[in-house]
């Protein structure tokens, strides 16, 4: 893919965006640059949240051994492999995380004649960057509850195999 330089866009904005701004374009900005920031803060704090449930559902394979939790893989391999296959919805979880916050509002300002144009086309770029990001956390929660209920379902296993 070729590189394509962000100042044809950067003018165009400049362009419809006026001197001075009309305040309604710039109240409509705000307003969508506001839940952009909520939701890349969202994004960020599932990415958090990730790292700890990762690090909590490798607790049983890393474990010292006598620990209550505590797997030894040659002779449990069944429940190791299920407490590691409990975290690949957790990793799944990570990567639409990731491929949410790598989006971006890229526009395309060529064949727009009329500053009209270009602020339609600004805000639908921005809209449709929302939705998808939106569409990717809920996929996120979704496969971050999926990975803890199976962690915790494992957890419940090998306390089970322990006491019985």
């Amino acid at each position: 893919m070729a590189f394509r330089s962000f100042r044809p866009r950067l003018r165009a904005f400049q362009s419809m965006r006026g001197s001075p701004p009309d305040p309604g374009f710039v109240a409509d900005l705000e307003f969508l640059e506001n839940r952009d920031l909520d939701l890349s803060i969202r994004l960020g704090a599932m990415l958090g949240f990730n790292a700890l449930l990762i690090t909590i559902g490798t607790h049983p394979v890393s474990a010292s051994p006598g620990a209550p939790l505590s797997l030894d893989a040659a002779s449990q391999p069944l429940l190791t492999l299920l407490s590691l296959v409990g975290l690949l919805p957790i990793v799944a979880s990570c990567v639409f995380a990731l491929r949410a916050l790598m989006l971006g509002e890229e526009f395309d300002s060529e064949g727009i004649a009329d500053d009209d144009a270009a602020r339609q086309r600004l805000f639908a770029t921005f809209i449709h960057s929302i939705d998808v990001q939106a569409r990717y956390l809920g996929l996120a929660i979704r496969s971050t509850l999926a990975g803890g209920a199976l962690t915790m379902l494992c957890w419940a296993a090998i306390l089970l195999v322990k006491i019985g």
